[in-house]
């Protein structure tokens, strides 16, 4: 059976639950996982639920009435079905362990997505990915030219049907008007050091002070420069015995589990934008992202 996601949000109000869980048991559907938060803060509703139809009705027909239910809550809503994979754009520059990670995990079926292309300022993972059989786009950038390669980036975008583009350490920063134009749908990964630790090197910097922890972070992309509502982070302990090689090593090994588990939220629906921050629900049981992987 296709199982059905539906994710809501709106102003926090009794009632919600039982109108969206009465008018899926209407529908003939059987909830399987439902996920739910208050933010008392913020006075916004987030909730996802997961579900089958157990008439085997498609998704257009189980969402055709559901804007009643909807209006009075003024409710922000989707229906997805998990056989529609997200179509993904990935974004690299010459650090490449965070691309070779995210294609790895694609290819064994533990994320679960159609990857439309790879776009890069450089040369140096182009063989890699046409050995994936997906499309290598070469745009490089420079301040004279950057306006007109991000217009061939949204070119592809536009072309490709992506819904989420990934910055898999895609080292140029994005301008204004596309982190607006593809709000929600840009993520970024990045060290923990800054702002202590800037530069071409950072993990030698760190550990010529003697950091003993490495972190990372994965964000939705903002105008703000990695200050984007945070979807995942990690962090592994570093001891005095280990040297700059190894502090690099295992800042990559981070990143990779961090992005990977931040796109992984994504696309299965399990995160909301919530101001500067995020609501993202756990994973079912037994998935990938509910796993520590090391």
């Amino acid at each position: 059976m296709t199982t059905h996601v539906l994710t809501v949000s709106c102003k926090s109000t009794r009632g919600i639950v039982a109108a969206i869980s009465s008018y899926l048991a209407e529908k003939g559907c059987n909830i399987i996982d439902s996920s739910q938060f208050d933010d008392l803060d913020t006075g916004r509703f987030f909730m996802r639920v997961s579900f089958i139809s157990e008439e085997g009705l498609s998704g257009s027909a189980i969402s055709a009435d559901f804007a009643a239910v909807a209006v009075p809550f003024e409710m922000e809503y989707e229906f997805h079905e998990s056989e529609n994979r997200m179509k993904v754009l990935l974004m690299v520059s010459r650090f490449g362990h965070c691309l070779n990670d995210l294609l790895y995990r694609w290819k064994i079926g533990a994320l679960p997505i159609d990857i439309v292309g790879v776009i890069s300022n450089h040369f140096d993972y182009q063989k890699v990915v046409v050995n994936h059989d997906i499309p290598f786009h070469h745009i490089p950038v420079t301040k004279a030219n950057k306006a007109q390669a991000e217009a061939r980036m949204m070119d592809v975008v536009e072309q490709t049907g992506t819904e989420l583009i990934v910055l898999a350490r895609y080292m140029q920063i994005l301008s204004d008007a596309i982190c607006q134009k593809m709000s929600g749908q840009i993520i970024n990964i990045h060290h923990s050091f800054l702002p202590s630790f800037k530069g071409a090197n950072p993990y030698k910097q760190a550990y010529e002070r003697g950091v003993k922890l490495i972190g990372a972070t994965a964000h939705y992309v903002t105008a703000d420069l990695d200050e984007g509502p945070i979807i995942e982070q990690d962090i592994a302990r570093i001891t005095h015995a280990q040297s700059a090689e190894d502090y690099v090593s295992i800042g990559r090994d981070v990143e990779s589990q961090v992005l990977a588990r931040a796109v992984h939220a994504h696309i299965h629906h399990r995160t909301f934008i919530n101001g500067n921050r995020t609501v993202v629900f756990p994973a079912s049981p037994g998935s990938f992202a509910s796993e520590r992987m090391g």
